[in-house]
């Protein structure tokens, strides 16, 4: 009777127990599952406004006498930080899935900075920045298919990529976004190509004109920094000039010590003998843990291929600091504007140059 008692009790113990085991890998499998479902979804973005006002010019102008119809404001001729006073410019969620060969990128925006950045979008499209999808075809070949950010240029759309708050006249002038189909190749662990067709430069929705751009890009890159040469060749299409636009672009950066980064931009477009040229280098500098101090250089020349038409030449200096409170940046940024009687002083008087401050405040999370 005992030994029978035991024996029932023993095989009792071995089902709980395998009963238990089972359960236990079951809810490590699911955890281990439910883990890497969300892995591979991401959430970010950011936030972010600014104040700006002109130094020794006006902000706001009344050529005609009549307070009801103020003249625009002068600023300068740079993309997204041009409104007076307090002002805001977008906010921005990019909703990713990075799966182990294909994956997507859904960059929304909305917002003043986020409807200058999609400019040729219309009605619903004007709150997409990116979106595409992406396929790793093997480790070192890889496609992608739909809108994304220009591969051209030092900076971008986004102000968390950005060290300086306002941008270059380089950046303003070139593209923001293609749509189109692109192939990346890592050539070795440091050097990396990249092709691309494109429709014309900024109609992200669609190709109204049956022309297209190709593009290519050159990359190394190091521990230390990188370095990529760009190019685009085509037609951009109706209304613009027939002729095609041809675009090269050298970006580089560098870390020359802990404490010391050096970044320059140089680029040259030309469409049928008109177009534009300049460069610039960024050095920055990390003071202390939450703050570096940047200088943006820039020189700047539009030119057109017509009679009596001089070129346009701007230089533009400007100092930006970067203090962060955890996901909080302020960009404190003073900046000098300088082309042959291109602006007004405070006595509406023709000016070479404009100085102008702005704090920009960026979260992002």
């Amino acid at each position: 009777m005992f030994i029978m008692k035991t024996k029932t009790v023993t095989t009792l113990f071995k089902k709980v127990c395998l009963f238990s085991l089972a359960l236990i890998s079951f809810s490590a499998i699911a955890q281990e599952e439910e883990k890497k479902w969300f892995d591979n979804f991401s959430v970010n973005g950011s936030v972010d406004g600014y104040f700006r006002t002109n130094i020794g010019a006006p902000n706001t102008l009344d050529l005609d006498n009549n307070p009801d119809t103020p003249d625009p404001f002068q600023a300068p001729g740079t993309s997204f930080a041009n409104e007076s006073g307090f002002a805001l410019g977008m906010a921005n969620v990019i909703l990713g899935y990075e799966g182990e060969k294909v994956g997507f990128v859904a960059d929304l925006v909305y917002g003043p900075r986020g409807e200058d950045a999609v400019f040729n979008s219309v009605g619903s499209s004007n709150i997409v920045n990116q979106l595409y999808v992406y396929w790793n075809v093997t480790e070192k070949f890889k496609l992608t298919v739909g809108n994304f950010n220009t591969y051209l240029g030092y900076e971008v759309i986004s102000p968390t990529g950005n060290f300086n708050y306002s941008t270059s006249y380089m950046f303003t002038n070139g593209p923001f976004s293609h749509t189109g189909l692109k192939a990346d190749f890592a050539l070795s662990d440091q050097w990396s190509a990249m092709v691309a067709i494109m429709n014309p430069t900024d109609y992200t929705e669609n190709n109204p004109f049956d022309t297209y751009i190709v593009g290519a890009q050159v990359g190394y890159s190091a521990d230390s920094g990188s370095a990529y040469l760009n190019f685009r060749y085509g037609n951009e299409g109706e209304p613009g000039p027939s002729e095609p636009t041809f675009q090269v672009d050298l970006t580089t950066g560098w870390d020359v010590s802990d404490k010391f980064y050096l970044g320059f931009n140089g680029t040259y477009l030309d469409t049928d003998g008109s177009g534009f040229y300049g460069a610039a280098i960024y050095p920055q500098f990390q003071l202390v843990d939450s703050f570096a101090l940047g200088l943006r250089g820039e020189y700047f020349n539009t030119f057109v291929d017509t009679d009596g038409v001089d070129d346009v030449d701007v230089t533009a200096i400007t100092l930006t600091g970067s203090y962060d409170i955890g996901n909080l940046t302020f960009k404190p940024e003073f900046r000098l504007d300088s082309s042959e009687d291109a602006f007004l002083d405070k006595d509406l008087e023709a000016t070479s140059s404009l100085s102008s401050f702005v704090l920009g405040a960026i979260y992002k999370f």
